[in-house]
């Protein structure tokens, strides 16, 4: 099955100013996050992507512009399931005040038992981004081959959730994984079971580029040479 890269979007506006935006319009990158998307084609230059699938939000949306600018054959795909968890009425509010809320205590310890008033749980946000995954996983094999490599720009908490899925990690450890705004988290998936390749990466991903003789589904015993 092919190998998922998961960009998180470049540092935002409601980043800068400590924010929680959830699906709040108008959230735009900041400079830094400009130059973080700007950055992205050139750390991605030796991946042939199959797909771009992005949240809807603007701050996704501007992440992969400069990437589909440099790769003008690719059109990207919009699915709402990829898009931020919905905080409901914690939308928009300074996290420095939902910080002393009961229920933040709750998202950080027990997030399998939260759900944001007016918004969604977080078991919900884990399942709609679960079955985006899976069911893209499906069309990119079918379309482009079980070797193929295809990228999702998100959000923190999806992300976070999606490893932690393949991971096989209870959503209530979810909290103990960071992602820091553009870092890629390579995820790649076999018939069995996932492998996680790359967390919260800013480096060089030329070592993901499919190879004449693709990787086993087994781990490798010792970890392996790494990239030839």
């Amino acid at each position: 099955m092919p190998t998922l890269l998961l960009v998180r979007h470049g540092r935002s506006t409601a980043n800068t100013e400590g924010l929680l935006a959830g699906w709040t319009p108008g959230v735009a990158l900041d400079d830094r996050g400009a130059a973080q998307a700007a950055a992205l084609p050139g750390r991605l230059a030796a991946l042939p992507l199959a797909e771009i699938v992005t949240s809807p939000l603007q701050r996704c949306q501007e992440t992969i512009q400069p990437l589909l600018d440099e790769r003008p054959g690719l059109s990207p795909h919009t699915d709402d399931r990829i898009g931020e968890c919905h905080y409901g009425d914690w939308s928009g509010r300074k996290l420095a005040e939902l910080k002393d809320e009961p229920l933040m205590e709750v998202v950080q310890a027990h997030p399998s038992a939260a759900a944001f008033p007016g918004g969604e749980s977080m078991r919900a946000m884990q399942t709609r981004a679960a079955e985006a995954v899976r069911e893209w996983n499906a069309r990119v094999e079918r379309d482009h081959g079980a070797d193929a490599v295809y990228l999702m720009c998100s959000h923190g908490d999806i992300i976070k959730s999606l490893v932690a899925d393949a991971l096989g990690l209870h959503l209530d450890l979810f909290q103990r994984i960071t992602v820091e705004p553009c870092s890629i988290t390579a995820i790649r998936y076999t018939r069995l079971r996932p492998f996680l390749v790359r967390l919260g990466d800013t480096g060089d991903f030329a070592s993901l580029a499919p190879r004449e003789e693709p990787p086993a589904g087994d781990a490798t015993v010792g970890g392996g040479a790494g990239a030839p």
